[in-house]
This record gives structure tokens, sequence and C-alpha cells, in this order.
């Protein structure tokens, strides 16, 4: 019987978004358990950190090498039954750690009919036959684009930046505002139409519109600074908008994504803040570092602010074209309350916070033990675990096995095994913080 705690080594992923040598939390974790003489290269960006079993970068057993995968494939229940039964032979999820310095792509995952299709008709592009809905949670300030804004946001920005009225046309432009500003009240289908005209009026723009227009938007955020596009709207400051122009045409030039952003949300999470977004949402990483879980998939339709495959026409077509104020997509955390904290000396600040979307491939618990001795008794689960350490240190155990934990330390938790977290820090206010992913499929509660 193969031992229900595994300590992992974790393959980092280079792209050019990420933060650079030590600044990347993703470099820093791996540097922790360092694959084939990795060290980390001062002026290399380190983007993601990949824990799991998905076959592009599988983690694997510091002990013996072999991977994850191969390690579930000889022993089925540490998956449990129910998993196995439902989502196969591998994990059901993927946990990362990204960190990012350069705005990622304007992308959104595809459902898993839909990635069906794309992975039969192009699996260069589309490698799997997958959903991907994800969420993430900041570990550092972060900033996003997250769903489409408010209408009347939207209406504001066309009537006060001419150059995005002028890409999604005059025509357009009327026949949204006439929709959006009717008097009718929550999403309807009829204003997810004119939405979704309108924005496929921006992204059919010509390269050389595009081209044309971004000195005139750019040039608009400069001059007006806090009173761009006069002063902003509620969700976002004139000041804020105009700094984030000038900053992503400065990383990516004359793109498409520029106007795309006056679509959307723009969002700022704090350490602990999350999101979760469904499969067909339309978002984009700007900065920060974040824990991510995903669907295991490495599906992405792309549409800006990349040098990749972009797929505009699909990506029109697939989104579900609902807005909300940011503040109605953020997760809304609550206590975990399968884990028993024995709070010693000055520990009384620990807290379990438990990130449950609303999917069954994964959930997420957060764990902060604060000073000396705290200790988290997590009971056993119907699947598996994936457990990182972010900062602080610790034990982690399962039965008779313990093993220390250091900020980068990553463990496979088997199911049925109880684990327990124990700090084994200095300060009286000092933290041990672990995030933990799993999947447990209970069959009597219902999820969207």
């Amino acid at each position: 019987m193969q031992v229900p705690l595994l300590r992992l080594q974790c393959g980092v992923n280079s792209y050019e978004w990420g933060k650079k040598g030590n600044d990347s939390a993703a470099a820093r974790f791996a540097s922790a358990t360092p694959a084939d003489g990795f060290s980390i290269q001062s002026d290399k960006p380190y983007a993601e950190l990949w824990m799991g079993t998905h076959p592009s970068n599988p983690s694997k057993d510091v002990t013996t090498g072999r991977s994850l995968i191969d390690l579930i494939s000889d022993n089925q229940a540490l998956l449990s039954q129910t998993v196995t039964a439902k989502y196969g032979p591998r994990l059901p999820f993927l946990f990362k750690v990204l960190s990012i310095n350069k705005a990622l792509s304007i992308q959104a995952h595809p459902n898993k009919t839909l990635a069906e299709q794309l992975h039969a008709k192009d699996p260069k592009n589309y490698p799997d036959d997958n959903h991907k809905p994800e969420m993430a949670i900041a570990i550092t300030t972060f900033e996003g684009l997250c769903g489409f804004r408010p209408l009347e946001e939207i209406v504001h920005f066309l009537d006060a930046i001419p150059s995005l009225r002028k890409l999604v046309g005059e025509e357009n432009a009327e026949a949204f505002k006439a929709v959006a500003t009717s008097g009718t009240e929550g999403v309807t289908d009829d204003r997810k139409r004119a939405l979704q005209k309108a924005f496929s009026g921006l992204m059919s723009s010509s390269p050389e519109d595009v081209e044309k227009q971004i000195p005139n938007l750019v040039n608009q955020a400069k001059s007006e600074g806090k009173n761009f596009a006069g002063s902003g709207v509620a969700s976002t400051s004139g000041e804020v908008l105009a700094e984030l122009v000038q900053r992503l045409h400065g990383q990516y030039g004359a793109d498409i994504g520029l106007f795309v952003l006056l679509f959307l949300n723009f969002v700022k999470m704090e350490p602990g803040e999350a999101l979760f977004l469904v499969a067909d949402d339309i978002h984009a990483y700007i900065s920060g570092d974040i824990m991510e879980c995903m669907a295991a998939s490495d599906n992405v339709v792309r549409a800006g602010l990349t040098p990749k495959f972009k797929d505009v026409s699909t990506l029109v077509d697939m989104l579900t074209y609902n807005y909300a104020p940011i503040d109605e997509q953020k997760m809304s955390p609550t206590e975990y309350p399968y884990a028993t904290l024995n709070r010693h000396g000055y520990s009384s600040g620990s807290e379990v916070t438990l990130y449950d979307p609303p999917i069954e491939e994964f959930a997420v618990v957060r764990t902060v033990l604060r000073g000396p001795e705290a200790k988290a008794t997590f009971e056993a689960l119907e699947g598996p675990s994936i457990v990182i350490c972010t900062s602080g240190q610790g034990k982690i155990s399962v039965g008779p096995t313990s093993h220390e934990m250091k900020e980068g330390y990553v463990f496979f938790v088997g199911s049925t095994a109880q684990c327990v977290l124990e700090s084994t820090v200095e300060g009286k206010e000092e933290e041990f913080t672990t995030f933990k992913a799993f999947c447990e499929v209970d069959n009597t509660k219902e999820k969207l």
C-alpha cells in the first residue's frame, strides 16, 4: 500500500509574462524542491508552478522520482473509488502558483462540449478535450480583468472615448445604448445580445483600424490623466484606467486588448481575496501572485494581449455575455467546518478558510496558523489533496508519517487520510500559511 503522504517535486514553466528571478513566487517555490539541478536565474521570467497529474508537466515523488501519474495509476485508492469513477485515473484538478509581471492574454476557457469540438478540430492549439473552470486566490496584491462591466459603464465609455466608439461602430454603439438605457432591470437576453453585438463590432475591427486608433486612445489617457474618460466610472477611476491603458500599451503596443479592457471589470485583490471564473467567462490577469486551481485542462481561447494564437471568432461566439459589478463576481469564502484548530499561546488569530466554487472538480482551503504550536487537524476526505506552504514553517502529518514544511514545499495527501498541520514558527506574530486543493465527490450536493 502506497503511503498516503508524498512530498512532490513540481515543475515551473517560463513564459514571457512571468516575474523574473527571485521576484517570482513560482520560481522560489520550485527552488525549494529543485528538479534536475534547477536554480533561479535573475534575468529569466518564471510564470507558473504546476502541481498535479496533467501530462504537460506532471509532479513527481521526491523520494522515488516517479511521476504522480504512475503512482496513482498503480494505486487508485489514493484517489478514492468515487473520484476515479467520475473523473478517471488522474487528479480532476490542476493546482498552480502564478507569478505575473506582464498581462496575460484576454481569454476564456471553453465548456466541456466546446472543448471536445475544438480539440477534435485543432489539437495543436486545443490540447485537451476538457473544460477549464478556474479559481484565483491572491497571495500578493493582484490586478486583473474579470467579466463584462455593468452595461451603463460601457455606455459611458462609448460616449467618453471616441476611439472606442469608432471601432465598435456608430450603429452598434447607438443600438447598444438604446437597449442598455431602456430601464430594463437585471440580466436579460435582449441586453446580452446587444452586448454581444457591440463587443463583436469591436473584435471584428481590422488590425489597420486598431493601429490607427491606438494613438488616439493612449494620447487621451496621457492628456486627461485622472480625468480620463470623464473621470472614469464608479468602479474604476479615470486615474487607474489612464495608467492601465499606458502600461498595457508599453507591454503590447497597438493591441486590441487596450480597448477590450474598457468592456471588462477591473479588479484589485488583496491576499486571501478570490475570483471564480466559470467556463466561457472572459478574463485576463494583469499583475501579482496567485494560487490558481482549475479543472485538469490546458485549453485557452485567446483574443488579445498575446503573441500566441488568437481565435477571435470562437471567443466572440462562446462567451456567456453575463455582466455584473466586480464585487458580485468575487468569491465569498467561508469557515471550513471539517478542521479542528488547537490554539496554543499566542495562536488565537489562526483560521481555516474554504473557497468552494459551484463545481465538483475542486475546492481550496487556506490555513493560517499564527504563532508557535498552533495546529489544525483535518478530517479524512473521500478524495485526494495537494498542499503547498506559501509562508512560514511547520509540519504536515498523516498517521505516523510526518514531514517538515517550509515555503514552497508541496505534498500529496491520499484519500481517507486524516491530515494534521502544525506551526513551528518562533514569533507570536509569525504565520504558517498553506493552501490545500482537494476533490471529494458528494452525490448529495447540488452544484451548477
